[in-house]
């Protein structure tokens, strides 16, 4: 039931962290839920508000774009608004600055509430948004967390709780089970994310995410059980909240936001390729690698021979360096018969797109997996940080692709693993057959999950839906819908805040989690 046809469409505040790797499915999430009649106000600050694609036009009158400024901090330049302006040694300055965002949320969220024709429903935020959870339990609005991945929070260990009967327990030993086999490079990266930050800051970014989590009514994730079916039922017990699949939010193609890609000058260079040929590399634009392990990666893509199209962002590190002196001394005259390097924007989703596109040398990032996947391109894995490593163990152990071996200590890599991932992914036979098999299943998965623009999630919004219940399904005397159904098969009882709804099937049950979508709620959740 949409809420074009419905007497009640919902209000809902949405605000992303300040990384265009969350602020772009964000806006999917919007707009998805504003096709389906609903009003959203999607919060952030102005220069980040200002290089978001445009909105559609058959949404743009239900959503809000509101610029909330980002307060100055000494020693962080003006206009570093999203991470990708912010060099590492300034990231606390810059969470210092998101945390004095504090103030002018509370009073837009204040003036929302004054009136109840413009009193938000739910607020959903990132991870970070401690402050925004604060001000909607003083306010009493519901506060959902959106969290962009599973299977990371599955590889980082925690206690469980006291008193934890054998089957929970049981749930956080396979967590910890998953956060001993990470390499030691990772662990210690994510360790240094959790609990290294916080000197000028004043908070650590692992207490921003737990008062966050404590003060949610519901948890909502960027993925389900078909997505990540080893990581995805660990996480309602792990966190002790309900938990909502919103399935993969998926980029729309280029044209539903901007000019066609077709005229530019990557693909009219892979207009002139053979189908299958060439190998896409773009390692994201958040974290880029330093120049010495970028120098790495341009000469292992020389010495593997194949040809190769590189969306290439300046390396850390890199200083003054013109955009060429970055890569190795005569790289781009050795590789310019079979090889494109090319610097700034480029239409990725009509990269992926072409036929001349065999595979994809990937950082592992959610966007990216998910693009990549839709085409049903096979692997090359090359993760830098955060989750993109619980993702890459994710796809390896799919055999989808392959990853570039790494030292365990440092998590370096040299050209002869780089080669050699590529022509196992794009040259030799065999491995090749295999690699692409695979991907062609998780393209299969993919293309269902993000299905009907998604509408298997997110299919009327958060709006109020009566649920017809039969025996597959109960309500709990805590308000939980309580599902035994086919899924349990693969994950056990599923917990999900009542009433839920669910998609019609033949025979009027549920047959997988695609199957329910982000609609909560007609009765309220606890805020206190």
């Amino acid at each position: 039931m949409d809420a074009l046809s419905s007497s009640s469409p919902l209000r809902i505040v949405i605000s992303p962290w300040l990384a265009f790797g969350h602020l772009l499915p964000y806006l999917e999430l919007a707009e998805q839920l504003a096709s389906r009649g609903h009003r959203v106000s999607y919060v952030s600050t102005p220069r980040n508000i200002a290089r978001l694609p445009p909105l559609r036009p058959a949404t743009a009158p239900r959503v809000d774009l509101v610029a909330l400024p980002l307060p100055r901090v000494e020693g962080l330049p003006d206009g570093a608004e999203s991470s990708h302006d912010v060099p590492d040694e300034m990231r606390e300055l810059h969470l210092k600055a998101f945390d004095g965002l504090a103030a002018p949320f509370a009073e837009f969220l204040a003036a929302a509430c004054a009136d109840e024709a413009t009193r938000p429903h739910w607020i959903v935020a990132d991870a970070f948004h401690h402050w925004a959870a604060a001000s909607a339990l003083d306010h009493k609005v519901p506060f959902a967390v959106l969290l962009p991945t599973a299977a990371f929070l599955a590889t980082v260990p925690r206690p469980p709780p006291e008193h934890a009967d054998s089957a929970v327990a049981s749930v956080f030993e396979q967590a910890a089970a998953a956060a001993r086999a990470v390499p030691r490079y990772e662990r210690e990266e994510t360790v240094t994310f959790l609990t290294g930050h916080g000197a000028s800051s004043g908070m650590s970014n692992l207490q921003r995410c737990l008062l966050t989590q404590e003060r949610c009514a519901l948890t909502a994730m960027r993925s389900c059980v078909e997505w990540e079916p080893e990581s995805f039922p660990l996480v309602a017990t792990l966190l002790g909240k309900p938990v909502v699949p919103l399935g993969l939010l998926p980029p729309s193609p280029d044209g539903g936001r901007r000019a066609n890609g077709s005229d530019h000058a990557t693909v009219r260079w892979l207009d002139a390729q053979l189908p299958g040929s060439v190998v896409y590399v773009a390692m994201g634009s958040e974290v880029p690698l330093r120049v010495d392990r970028l120098q790495e990666l341009a000469l292992g893509l020389e010495l593997a021979g194949t040809r190769f199209l590189w969306a290439l962002r300046k390396p850390r590190g890199a200083g003054v360096l013109d955009d060429t002196d970055v890569l190795p001394r005569g790289f781009q005259e050795r590789t310019r018969g079979h090889g494109l390097v090319s610097m700034g924007w480029v239409p990725q989703m009509s990269i992926l797109a072409h036929a001349a596109v065999g595979g994809f040398l990937t950082h592992c990032g959610r966007n990216s997996l998910v693009e990549g996947l839709l085409f049903g391109h096979p692997l090359v894995m090359l993760p830098i940080s955060g989750d993109q490593g619980p993702n890459a163990r994710q796809m390896e152990a799919k055999k989808v692709g392959l990853q570039v071996a790494r030292d365990e200590k440092d998590g370096s890599f040299d050209r002869h693993g780089v080669a050699s991932a590529v022509r196992a992914v794009m040259v030799d036979g065999e491995a090749r057959r295999g690699f692409v098999a695979g991907a062609a299943k998780m393209q299969e998965r993919t293309q269902f999950i993000a299905g009907d623009d998604n509408q298997r999630f997110v299919y009327s919004g958060f709006a109020n839906t009566n649920l017809t219940l039969d025996d597959t399904a109960s309500v709990t005397p805590s308000g939980l819908l309580e599902l035994t159904n086919g899924i349990a098969m693969s994950m056990g009882h599923a917990f999900y805040p009542a009433p839920l709804h669910m998609a019609d099937s033949p025979n009027g049950t549920v047959q997988s989690s695609a199957s329910f979508v982000f609609g909560i709620i007609s009765m309220t959740p606890s805020t206190t």
